[in-house]
C-alpha cells in the first residue's frame, strides 16, 4: 500500500474518532450546563482547553457563555480544531482513497460534512434546540462507526484505519481524565461522590456501566478504575492500547520496514506498562504523572510511526 493511502486511511479514522470524542464531551457539557445548582462544577472550560487553543484569559470569559462556546467548538473555523475543520479534514483524506474505502463509509463521511456545513446547525446551536443538534450529529457519527465495521474489508487499510482510532481514543481518554481530576489535585483522597464524576463519565459514555458495575464508594478510586484499566470498557485506556497494539502488530508483520521491529518493542514496553500497572502503582507515581507520561509516549508513537509508514521528515 503507498504511503500517501496509508496516511489517509489512519488520519480519517483519527479524525472521525476525535469528532466523536467532542461530541460526547459536549452533549455532556451542554446537558450540565443546564443544571444551574452546578454540582459537578462543569463549564465549557474543559472542552475548550481540549479541543482549542484558546489563552487562559479567553477560556475565562467564554466557559459561561453556552451559545459561544457551541459556535466557537463546532462551526468556527478560526478554531482549528472545531468541529467543522476536523470533519472536512476527515472529508479531504476520504476523499483521497475513495478506492481503498467503501462507497457507504464515503457517503456516510460526506453526509456529515454537509451536516456540520448546513447553516440550520449554526443556527440551531444558538437557541434551545442545540441538544437536538449535538444529537443529530452524534448518530451519525454512531452510523459511521457501525457502517466502517459493516462494510470494510479486514486488509490493510482496515488496519491503518483502527489503529488511528485507537491511538485518538487513547490520547482522548488521557485528556479527558486529566482535565477531570485536575479538580481534585489528582488526589484520590479528595473524595467526590458520584454527580461530580457524572460528567467524567458521560463524556466517556461510561456512566450507565459504572452504576451497574462499581460500588457506592470510593468513587475516585472507581472512577479512576474505570477509565483507566477496565479491561472491558471500550473507552478506557487499558483497552484502547491493547486494539491498537493488535492492529500495529498486523500493520508491521505484513510491512516489516527498517524501524519496525524497534517501534513494536516501544509500544509493546507501554502497552505491558499499562497492561500490568493498577491504582497502587498509579498512586505511588502520582495520576498526573502517570497521564503525562502515557500522552508522551503516545505522541512520539505517532511521531515515529509517520515517518517510518509515512514518510514524514
Amino acid at each position: 500500500m503507498l504511503s500517501r493511502i496509508a496516511d489517509s486511511l489512519y488520519w480519517l479514522h483519527r479524525y472521525m474518532e476525535r469528532a466523536d470524542g467532542m461530541l460526547r464531551l459536549l452533549k455532556t457539557s451542554y446537558i450540565l450546563s443546564l443544571d444551574k445548582v452546578q454540582t459537578s462544577g462543569l463549564t465549557w472550560e474543559p472542552s475548550l482547553k481540549i479541543f482549542t487553543s484558546l489563552s487562559a484569559e479567553e477560556i475565562e470569559v467564554l466557559k459561561m457563555n453556552d451559545s459561544a462556546s457551541l459556535q466557537y467548538l463546532v462551526t468556527d473555523t478560526d478554531n482549528h480544531n472545531s468541529l467543522k475543520v476536523i470533519i472536512t479534514r476527515a472529508r479531504e483524506n476520504a476523499r483521497g482513497v475513495q478506492d481503498q474505502i467503501t462507497k457507504e463509509v464515503w457517503e456516510q463521511v460526506n453526509h456529515i460534512y454537509h451536516l456540520v456545513n448546513d447553516p440550520y446547525v449554526t443556527e440551531k446551536l444558538a437557541g434551545p434546540e442545540a441538544i437536538s443538534v449535538i444529537d443529530l450529529l452524534i448518530n451519525s457519527s454512531d452510523q459511521f462507526c457501525g457502517i466502517t465495521d459493516s462494510t470494510m474489508p479486514r486488509g490493510q487499510g482496515w488496519n491503518y484505519m483502527n489503529l488511528g482510532k485507537y491511538t485518538e481514543r487513547c490520547l482522548l481518554t488521557v485528556e479527558f481524565t486529566h482535565s477531570f481530576f485536575k479538580k481534585v489535585d489528582f488526589d484520590f483522597a479528595k473524595e467526590q461522590d458520584i454527580l461530580f464524576w457524572r460528567s467524567l463519565l458521560l463524556a466517556l459514555s461510561g456512566y450507565e456501566l459504572h452504576l451497574k458495575n462499581y460500588s457506592n464508594q470510593n468513587h475516585n478510586y472507581n472512577v479512576a478504575q474505570q477509565v483507566l484499566f477496565d479491561r472491558h470498557f471500550p473507552r478506557s485506556l487499558y483497552y484502547a492500547l491493547g486494539r491498537a497494539q493488535k492492529y500495529l502488530s498486523e500493520i508491521t508483520a505484513s510491512n516489516p520496514v527498517e524501524g519496525t521491529t524497534a517501534l513494536n518493542r516501544s509500544f509493546g514496553r507501554l502497552h505491558s506498562y499499562v497492561q500490568f500497572s493498577d491504582l497502587s502503582i498509579v498512586e505511588e507515581t502520582g495520576l498526573e504523572k502517570f497521564l503525562l507520561f502515557i500522552r508522551k509516549e503516545m505522541t512520539e508513537f505517532n511521531r515515529i510511526f509517520a515517518q517510518i509508514y509515512f514518510s514524514y521528515s
